[in-house]
């Protein structure tokens, strides 16, 4: 039998830092759920998801603050359901962004998103004003994945992610990221942002007011409560190809072969995913140029071999094409 989706202690730890800062009887919200927080403190253990689900659920309630006191002034209850029926008529994700920016925007001046569109990628930045000086990492970490796998939701399709940077150090669990998000994550960086393909703005939205009456019915505690890892096939096949020593030396018959399925069948169900393993392929190899040029002394011209280039100006051409500037532009600008 699988074990049953859990959440690290120093995840939850970060999250209790905005109840507490508020004043909540940390401990009788724990006992509320049937769980004992110092005999889980002094074991070090973790809590699974349903629980934890019921600890976000009557923390909101009890604060009437859906920012679990991270934010002076609190998100009432209602905040994220509303945004969502400002945008469930939008035609498209680009919309569903634009929109989503603006309504945070009018809503709190302690935190705000960003849309950028630049070469074949899509820039989502997230500023959070911590006047508290809380630990950031639960709220952060929360936010990203709500706008993750709720604009997921919106269009029925996983979305394909680049990178992710977060602004603050790698925790001591920074581990656990990797179980969460299907990509790359960065820590220490100038920004929280999530970096994904350009051409998931231009999908449209497939939700509709009634879908959208029993999405909302448990969330959005349900979307942070999906913990672990995006298990589609798009992300599996994109840990194969981190995990390869060379993205093209891993041929899609070999990579049905590991899946145990036909060709046919890998591309099928790919294809009901939204997305089609040469555009995989592409994001792995547009993560691993990056990776190189901002966190590596790697020369420009032996990354355009690791690619697969047989000149560095081809490899030029094709990170101009990727990301609106040159290799050695987008390295001055990441260091």
């Amino acid at each position: 039998m699988k074990n049953k989706p859990s959440i690290h202690l120093g995840l939850i730890q970060s999250w209790l830092a905005g109840p507490r800062s508020q004043g909540i009887d940390v401990e009788q919200l724990f006992s509320d759920v049937g769980l004992d927080l110092k005999e889980i403190e002094r074991k070090g253990s973790r809590i699974d998801i349903d629980n934890f689900g019921s600890l976000l659920r009557a923390s909101w309630e009890q604060m009437d603050d859906e920012s679990s006191g991270f934010l002076s002034t609190p998100l009432r209850s209602g905040y994220f359901a509303l945004q969502c029926h400002s945008t469930i008529t939008c035609p498209n994700l680009r919309r569903v962004l634009l929109r989503s920016v603006r309504y945070a925007r009018v809503t709190s001046d302690e935190m705000g998103f960003s849309l950028t569109e630049q070469g074949e990628e899509v820039t989502l930045k997230f500023d959070f004003d911590n006047r508290h000086k809380l630990d950031p990492v639960f709220f952060v970490t929360s936010m990203i994945i709500i706008w993750i796998r709720w604009t997921s939701w919106m269009i029925d399709r996983p979305l394909l992610l680049e990178r992710i940077n977060f602004s603050f150090p790698a925790p001591s669990y920074a581990d656990e990221f990797q179980d969460i998000f299907a990509c790359r994550n960065y820590f220490d960086q100038p920004e929280n942002s999530v970096v994904f393909s350009r051409r998931f703005l231009d999908r449209p939205v497939i939700q509709d007011p009634q879908t959208l009456t029993e999405f909302l019915s448990n969330a959005p505690e349900c979307l942070l409560t999906r913990y672990k890892s995006d298990n589609s096939l798009t992300a599996r096949i994109r840990g194969m190809l981190q995990s390869s020593d060379s993205v093209e030396n891993l041929p899609f018959e070999v990579v049905a072969d590991r899946l145990h399925m036909t060709t046919q069948t890998l591309r099928r169900r790919l294809k009901e995913e939204g997305n089609a393993y040469q555009e995989i392929k592409d994001s792995v190899r547009r993560d691993t140029a990056t990776y190189h040029l901002s966190r590596l002394n790697t020369p420009i011209n032996d990354i355009a071999a690791i690619m697969g280039f047989s000149e560095p100006s081809a490899f030029n051409r094709a990170f101009k094409k990727w990301t609106g500037m040159t290799p050695g532009v987008y390295r001055e600008g990441n260091r």
